[in-house]
């Protein structure tokens, strides 16, 4: 390289070589560091680790979230069964609830011949720790003969008498009530209406209810 006023010394020539190779290498360390930081997209190691610990606690609020709402669920149930009364209507003091009274319905005898009347029983039993009182008048009572699968209802004592004279029973812890009904052995429908016809020989069922509360089934025949 030429001065216009001649050759430079070696000294000064070697100076200037050596400050324009370290301004081309800082040159090149900025272009590196710029493409370098154009394919991360800009971000440091300290931003990555940010943003990772940012998405970890992220996900955890939202399990704890979810864990509370499944574990809330019972405690919000159980009020509202609580609230379902799990009985009858109430009744009055003195009185027997449904809980306190099991009925029970015999028959006189397991057989009867097509045309004879069968005779049914029913007993009413206070299984309470208390005294109580209760009307059991015919009108509340009511026994009814199924067939054996029970698909059918085929005679019940209140269709054609549905009234009846009060019956109050105090009965005490343990004490029975005991009734009798006679069936003509015909059938009947609600309100006594339709033809009466006579049930034919066959196996049976027929249970005794006092208001809600409900025997068991018992069986017996028509021969």
């Amino acid at each position: 390289m030429l001065e216009p006023n001649g050759p430079l010394p070696p000294e000064i020539y070697w100076r200037r070589r050596v400050f324009a190779i370290g301004v081309l290498v800082v040159a090149l360390v900025l272009v590196i560091w710029l493409v370098v930081a154009v394919s991360r997209g800009g971000d440091s190691p300290g931003d990555t680790t940010a943003a990772a610990t940012s998405s970890t606690e992220t996900n955890k609020p939202a399990g704890q979230a979810s864990t509370k709402k499944e574990s809330s669920a019972a405690p919000e149930s159980k009020p509202s069964e609580s609230a379902t009364p799990s009985s009858g209507a109430p009744v009055a003091a003195g009185q027997c609830s449904d809980q306190s009274l099991a009925v029970k319905v015999t028959v006189a005898q397991p057989t009867y011949r097509v045309g004879e009347q069968p005779v049914f029983g029913i007993v009413i039993t206070n299984i309470s720790a208390d005294a109580c009182t209760r009307d059991m008048g015919s009108g509340l009572q009511q026994v009814s003969v199924h067939t054996l699968d029970g698909q059918r209802r085929l005679w019940a004592s209140t269709d054609c008498y549905p009234d009846g004279e009060p019956d109050q029973r105090t009965l005490k812890p343990g004490e029975q009530a005991a009734f009798t009904v006679t069936w003509t052995g015909n059938t009947s429908q609600p309100e006594c209406a339709g033809e009466r016809l006579q049930v034919p020989a066959g196996a049976y069922n027929v249970v005794a209810q006092l208001g809600a509360i409900r025997s068991a089934a018992e069986p017996f025949n028509i021969a």
